[in-house]
């Protein structure tokens, strides 16, 4: 079998290629799933109990007019609108997000100690070498302490101290002591940071439904079921787990790339084997736990942060906000969905998960303990590739192995392919492959993914 142009991954990134070819006129490629769905890591199930959920919080915001175009022509109506809001768990109360802007809501000793970090003199001058580092020299030792370094160390799973911090950009937003002083002072709340202080979610079907719908236009483009097993840059083939093989000009990868370079490659050395083991990245379980709301119970949040230990999730997720009918009863049950990271220097017991989860929605008041017993469903999952992890040694790996591919006309993109997680958010991805397939066709250049 041959295809000119080869595609691994229905994920949003592959699909986004998919898509774009048809309407630059080019119907010569292929897409090798190795799922009997589309979405990748923005795939949604229902479970059995009519609970619909992703996997992770995702929402959609955009940079891109072309991405708004495209999901406004996919979803049309079938789309709600929300206001972010969304709070961190910290010395036993909630703190609306961004943390360092609304310290006033913290107990007077943790809002001083926050407050002292950031006085002249008390925060390190010396230009910081990593992650932790960067942490302290912009936001105070108190800030750190009460958030910002236990918060990353549960999400990332990785020490602070082993990531780089050139990737953060607009990911956290920087401290003005100044503001936090006022907003102290005056009592004010300032809520309104970020890409995402508003953002849309399909009416049903969670996030996936959006990539269902756009699979749905190239599916006859589509190979579900096929496992990449081997890629051979010299006889420019793709072999599959299930037996297939295809010859290609051009290959578009969408999975982790430390497994195209490291495993997959025929042409694989000790420098790329050795490059590809410097790329890390953790784990994470998702939990959705969905029971019959209170009698008048409302909850206007849209997600939670939680840097403490009383709990294994990093993030909670009011599910039920993002659309009625990601519950069996619209309008009268509460869907959580919980995310814990996991690595190897953070390992978990998986196996344990659900019911620690449980404990730590009672713990951080997001449960009453008496209702644990109404629970109506409990759904899970674990992927293995979560976050690709911004390690000090990323950059470096990169280099290493980027060129090398796309000199054997293999082009590695999306939230794992290009390994940059300051452009994996899910219109940073759907760009990716929209982009790669213009510069395939017509010779534009990439912007979203950049070997520099």
């Amino acid at each position: 079998m041959k295809t000119k142009y080869l595609i691994i991954g229905a994920g949003p990134t592959g699909l986004g290629a998919a898509h774009r070819l048809t309407e630059l006129g080019e119907n010569d490629f292929l897409v090798l799933e190795r799922n009997g769905h589309p979405g990748g890591l923005a795939a949604s199930f229902t479970d059995d109990n009519g609970f619909t959920w992703d996997i992770g919080g995702h929402v959609v915001f955009s940079h891109y007019a072309y991405f708004d175009a495209l999901v406004d022509s996919l979803l049309g109506h079938d789309c709600l609108e929300h206001q972010r809001e969304s709070w961190v768990r910290s010395n036993g109360t909630w703190v609306p997000y961004p943390f360092q802007n609304n310290i006033r809501h913290l107990p007077p000793e943790a809002r001083w100690d926050c407050v002292r970090g950031l006085l002249p003199g008390h925060r390190p001058e010396t230009a910081p070498a990593n992650f932790a580092q960067w942490i302290d020299h912009v936001f105070g030792e108190g800030i750190g302490r009460h958030f910002m370094h236990p918060y990353n160390f549960k999400v990332w799973a990785t020490p602070p101290e082993l990531m780089q911090f050139e990737w953060i950009g607009e990911r956290v937003s920087v401290v003005d002591l100044k503001k936090v002083l006022k907003n102290v002072i005056l009592d004010r709340d300032d809520v309104a940071w970020g890409p995402n202080n508003t953002f849309r979610f399909p009416l049903a079907g969670g996030t996936g439904e959006i990539f269902r719908r756009l699979a749905d236009r190239v599916a006859d483009r589509i190979r579900y079921g096929q496992a990449v097993a081997g890629v051979d840059a010299e006889a420019k083939t793709v072999t599959t787990a299930q037996g297939l093989t295809v010859e290609f000009d051009a290959l578009l990868n969408t999975a982790p790339l430390d497994i195209l370079a490291g495993q997959w490659l025929a042409q694989r050395d000790d420098a790329l084997v050795e490059a590809a083991d410097r790329l890390t990245h953790n784990s994470v379980y998702v939990a959705g736990v969905g029971l019959d709301a209170e009698r008048d119970a409302a909850d206007s949040r849209c997600w939670m942060y939680y840097p403490e230990s009383d709990s294994p999730f990093y993030r909670v997720t009011n599910f039920h906000h993002y659309s009625p009918n990601n519950v069996a009863r619209p309008g009268e049950q509460f869907a959580f969905m919980c995310e814990t990271s996991f690595s190897n220097h953070k390992p978990e017991k998986v196996e344990e998960l659900m019911d620690r989860t449980i404990r730590g929605l009672v713990n951080t008041s997001m449960l009453n303990a008496d209702r644990v017993d109404g629970i109506l469903t409990k759904w899970e999952i674990a992927v293995d590739y979560g976050y690709p992890v911004p390690c000090l040694e990323r950059d470096g790996a990169l280099k290493a192995i980027q060129p090398r591919l796309e000199a054997m006309g293999i082009y590695s993109r999306g939230r794992f392919g290009g390994w940059k997680y300051e452009v994996s958010n899910m219109d940073h991805s759907v760009m990716q492959g929209v982009e790669w397939a213009g510069r395939m066709v017509g010779g534009t250049p990439e912007k979203t993914y950049t070997l520099d």
